[in-house]
């Protein structure tokens, strides 16, 4: 998307500590959170998931 973690955190409305953690399995996201970062990304939730 050529956005950094930043802006794609701001984009969402987390902090950059949470996304940071998000991505490296330190935490779990709310069904929620998932929404929203499905809505930033433009694909369904069930996109986020395939191939898991």
């Amino acid at each position: 998307m050529g956005v950094n973690q930043e802006a794609f955190a701001d984009r969402c409305g987390f902090a950059r500590t949470y996304m940071s953690r998000i991505e490296t399995g330190g935490a779990n996201p709310s069904i929620n959170a998932i929404k929203v970062l499905a809505d930033a990304l433009g694909v369904s939730i069930s996109t986020l998931f395939e191939g898991l």
